[in-house]
Parts: structure tokens; sequence; C-alpha cells
């Protein structure tokens, strides 16, 4: 009897050893995230971290005490399901790479301690109630918390205000009865990027509802990103159309031309798409602007340099991810004569150096910026980026003032999505115009 006791001491020991280590290099991990998430500088972001970080903590605590191994797999599942959200492709995984250290950590705790329970027939523990307990509590608060608040936003009747949480479900539910058309438009332009031969390329024209040629409209051009095409916004995402529909037609929004084109020249600079997001200004000035608006009524008297200078007051550019940063590298560091307003959904790539290269000299030092509205998920890969160029943009652009002519929103619970975008969306065309 005494030596089965002393083994079975000694057996518990080695459990302790074992399951010990995880759990402490999960509780490290964890709190590396929260300090890092306080580094950025966002409250959003550092809330909603700091609340599953801890959980994850609370969590491999209570698996380790309690052996309970299995409680590893929880948060080897959970936080694989957070890394795969947040990173899908091997270019963007410095940002929320501790998740997938986590899930691997947490994985492998969780199978060698049922190894080592069953192999040693080691009993399951009590369960510890207060860890067990708070972990619940926070996670379903915080969750419990997002969705109420989601759900006010999605159900928010009257007219249309910025939504941090949602986009208003009678935007997105039935189509409007004053539905606009999306028209395709095909025209000349240069491979400028590279050798600069002819092309041809495509883009889609959205006209509201009513649209005349007597009349005078406000435009936006509006990006995708990596890997999607100028179908993206309106045609694979029809629901962006539909909601544009029912602003227009609600009279929250000004009935407005929007033009989506793509960045990419036929196979052009694949293995450096950073290319084209500069040189996109060439096929923007030359081509593309002059096609669109000498066939559809703008505010440019004339599809010349001097008609599109005179009507920036009335153009404006917005992108998300890639299309982000081609708004900023050929829009607002190539083009702000001839654009005012600007949006940057999930991208930047832009340093402080670019500014002051760019926009702060010449001319384009005394040219007006009406609006720059900034947006991310909170577990979006872009986002550190985002907020290290914008406060750098905000420290040297004097034109730019927090809170009266642009801002940044971080979206709870979004990732880099069309999700994300569509509500991004939703906020910049409340602010344009």
């Amino acid at each position: 009897m005494m030596k089965q006791k002393i083994e079975k001491t000694a057996d518990e020991k080695m459990w302790n050893r074992i399951s010990r280590i995880p759990a402490v290099i999960l509780v490290l991990l964890s709190g590396i995230d929260i300090v890092r998430f306080a580094i950025l500088g966002d409250k959003t972001a550092f809330i909603t971290f700091s609340m599953i970080a801890v959980t994850f903590m609370l969590v491999a605590y209570m698996a380790w005490k309690s052996k309970m191994p299995f409680l590893y797999l929880v948060i080897a599942a959970a936080a694989f399901v957070l890394y795969f959200n947040t990173n899908f492709s091997t270019s963007t995984y410095y940002f929320n790479w501790l998740f997938l250290v986590e899930s691997i950590i947490a994985a492998l705790g969780g199978i060698l301690g049922i190894a080592v329970m069953i192999g040693k027939k080691i009993p399951v523990g009590r369960v510890a109630v207060l860890p067990l307990l708070a972990a619940v509590l926070i996670l379903a608060g915080f969750l419990g918390f997002w969705k109420v608040r989601y759900e006010a936003g999605h159900e928010a009747q009257g007219q249309a205000r910025d939504e941090l949480w949602a986009v208003p479900a009678k935007y997105d539910a039935e189509e409007s009865e004053q539905a606009g058309t999306v028209e395709e438009v095909v025209y000349d332009t240069k491979a400028y990027a590279t050798d600069e031969r002819d092309v041809k390329k495509t883009a889609y024209v959205y006209l509201p509802y009513g649209y005349s040629e007597e009349k005078e409209y406000n435009i936006l051009y509006l990006m995708h990103g990596t890997g999607d095409d100028e179908k993206y916004w309106l045609k694979t995402n029809p629901y962006n159309k539909t909601m544009l529909d029912n602003m227009i037609a609600d009279g929250d929004i000004e009935p407005l031309i929007v033009v989506t084109p793509t960045f990419y020249v036929e196979d052009d600079c694949a293995d450096d798409l950073d290319q084209l997001t500069y040189s996109f200004a060439k096929e923007l000035r030359n081509d593309l602007m002059p096609e669109i608006e000498s066939v559809y009524s703008t505010y440019a008297k004339s599809a010349d340099d001097e008609g599109f200078a005179e009507s920036r007051d009335h153009r404006a550019f917005a992108g998300l991810s890639r299309g982000a940063v081609t708004m900023y590298h050929s829009t607002l560091c190539q083009s702000l004569d001839y654009f005012s307003w600007f949006g940057a959904f999930s991208g930047s790539r832009t340093d402080r150096t670019a500014f002051e290269d760019t926009i702060q000299t010449g001319d384009f030092a005394e040219l007006p910026i009406h609006y720059l509205y900034v947006a991310s998920g909170n577990f979006d890969f872009a986002l550190p980026g985002q907020v290290q160029d914008y406060q750098a943009l905000l420290d040297i652009e004097p034109r730019l003032r927090s809170g009266v002519n642009t801002c940044f929103d971080v979206f709870p619970m979004r990732y880099h999505s069309m999700g994300n975008w569509h509500l991004a969306l939703y906020n910049f065309l409340q602010k344009i115009f």
C-alpha cells in the first residue's frame, strides 16, 4: 500500500512537471499579447485581446491544477481559429502569429498530458471552480456585450448614423424599389509599371436611380484588394450595391457615381504587386478618369487636367487592403490635385517620409484635404501598420485634425474580410461630400 502511494505521488509529480510547462508558456504568451496591444495604443483592440488573453491564462491554469489536459485542446482550437481568421497568407502571418504559437503549445500540452494520465492511470482532479467561473464570465460577458451592441446597430432605424458595430439591417435586407444600375466600361490604358504596352481594362460604374445627364454627380472611385478584381465591390458582393441604393433612397446620402476599377494589369508584377499601387496613378489620371468622366455626368466641366483639378472637391477615392495602399500611393500622394476625400480600409504601407516627399511639397502642400477616413478590424493583420502610419501622418500634417476631418475606426470582432469593409464603406459614405 505504501509503495503504491509513493508511486502514485511520483506519477502526480511527473504530471505536475509536464503540465506546468505549457501552462507557464501560455500565460507568458498571453501576457505578451496584452503588452503589445497596449503599446499599439488602440483601446478597442487592447480590450478585446486582453479579454481573450486573460481567458486563455485562466483555462491554462485550470488545465494544469485540475488535471484536465483536454482543456489545453480547447485553447488550441480557439487559438487556431483566431489565427486562421486573422492570418490567411504567409505574407501576413506576423500580426497574430502568437495565436499560432499558443495553438501549437496548447495542443502539445493537451496531447502529452492526456497520454501521461492514461499511461500512468492518474485520475482527473477536482475542477478548479474559481478559474473556470472567471474564464466563463469574462468570455461570456465580452461576447454578450459585443452581441448586444452589434444587434443594436443592426436593428437601428431612422436616419443613417455612424455605427461602429454593424450596418443597420434596413440597408442590406431588401433591394430598394429605387435601385441604381451597374454598367461595364472597357477602356484603353498602358502597362505603366513595366513596358507601357497598350492594354484594355474593365471597370464597373454604379449609376444611382434616376441618373440624368442633366445633373452633376459626386464620384467615388472604389478599389478592391489583393486577389480580387473590379467586380469585387458591386458584383461579387452585391449587398454593397443594395446598401448604396437604400442609403440614397432614404435620403441619407446624396446620389453619387461609384467606379470600381482594378490595379491589376494582366499578369504584370506578379512577384511585386506593390509596383502597381504606385503606377496606377498614371492609369487613373491619363486613362480611367478621362474615359469615365467624359461619358458620365460629374462636376468636371472637362475631362482633362483643368476640369479634374477644379472639381476635386466632388471626387473621392477609397480602397480595401492593397486597394487602400493604392489609395495612398497613387491618389493621396500623387493625385491630391484631383481628389480631396480619401478612405483607407485595412491597408496603409505608407510612411512619414512618403507623405513629406509628396503631399507636403510643391502645389500639393497648399491643397485642402476634406476628409481622410481610416478603418480596420481589431483582429485585422493590417491594424498595427495602419495605426503607425496614421499617427505618423497626423504628427506632420496640419491639414488633418482628428475628430474634425479625419478619424480611425477600429471595429470590434472584425478581421480582414468584407464584413469589415462593408461597414467601413457605410461609415465612409456618410462622411464624404
